[in-house]
């Protein structure tokens, strides 16, 4: 900000932090404050700042690296009030505690809930509401899976939506698919799990046991997949609260120079750790073919 109050007219910035170069300055940070202190920096910028946070969620998920949730402007406690005075200053003038409206940078704050009995219509508009545009066929594969959500989870919430189209929608094409995951586990029993893989249109099943239920479902997946990857990085996340939320696992695998992060999101997090190993197997497979390895 300083540099911009000096001259400098072109400003080196970062989604998320997340860049070639560690210690590039904020983007959102520095946008909302140009925009919201016009009266001190009188200077336009063009982004529009309403994608700011759909951007920042959609980087997330497609990266696997979570925003803290005490960062400025796009972190989940960046509008949250806890403090009783806090609570009771913001609802009477908002402007108290909040420099800034959560909708400016794209946080929508509509009380629409969806759930079980919720159509296509509602989760269409709520799609949109968070900054996505979905072709029929997307629309449809994102709705089905929206629909087995909800049977599961009281309440689906925004965060819960993303992770449904990045698990289903912002993905490339499947070398391997997972047809059925079982696996038993308990504080006696030798966890063992049981996959079944739709590979190139033939069904294919393996069994084998592990250190824990994921670890069983892994060297299954890998001995059908005879995979060769490295397993660099393995993160689970609640997405909202609850018993019933839905788990969200990255994972980093590595194969001969090439690295890739996949992603998989279900209210049992062993399925969502299998699909999440799943989706790494099929970049990797993708990058192969793209690079000719």
């Amino acid at each position: 900000l300083a540099a911009i109050e000096n001259g400098a007219r072109q400003v080196e910035c970062t989604v998320n932090g997340i860049g070639e170069r560690a210690g590039n300055a904020s983007m959102e940070e520095i946008v909302m404050a140009l925009k919201t202190r016009k009266d001190f920096f009188q200077y336009e910028v063009g982004i529009i700042s309403e994608q700011i946070y759909p951007t920042s969620r959609l980087l997330s998920n497609i990266t696997g690296i979570l925003v803290p949730p005490n960062k400025a402007v796009v972190g989940a406690n960046a509008f949250a009030h806890e403090s009783g005075i806090h609570q009771d200053g913001v609802l009477k003038e908002k402007t108290t505690y909040e420099i800034m409206l959560p909708e400016t940078v794209g946080i929508s704050q509509s009380t629409l809930v969806l759930g079980k009995h919720s159509g296509r219509h509602a989760f269409r508009d709520r799609i949109r509401t968070l900054g996505y545009e979905l072709s029929e066929i997307h629309l449809n594969q994102a709705f089905q899976r929206f629909k087995e959500v909800a049977d599961k989870k009281k309440q689906v919430y925004d965060e819960d939506i993303e992770a449904i189209i990045a698990d289903e929608v912002l993905r490339i094409p499947d070398t391997y698919k997972l047809v059925n995951l079982n696996v038993v586990s308990g504080s006696v029993t030798v966890p063992t799990a049981t996959v079944q893989l739709e590979m190139g249109g033939k069904l294919y099943q393996e069994a084998a046991f592990g250190d824990g239920p994921v670890d069983a479902a892994y060297k299954t997946i890998s001995k059908i997949t005879k995979t060769k990857s490295h397993l660099a990085k393995f993160v689970i996340n609640a997405i909202t609260g609850g018993t019933d939320a839905q788990g969200e696992v990255s994972v980093i695998l590595e194969e001969s120079g090439i690295r890739v992060t996949g992603h998989g999101a279900h209210t049992d997090i062993i399925i969502a750790a299998a699909k999440a190993y799943i989706n790494g197997l099929n970049k990797l497979e993708y990058q192969k073919r793209t690079k000719g390895v």
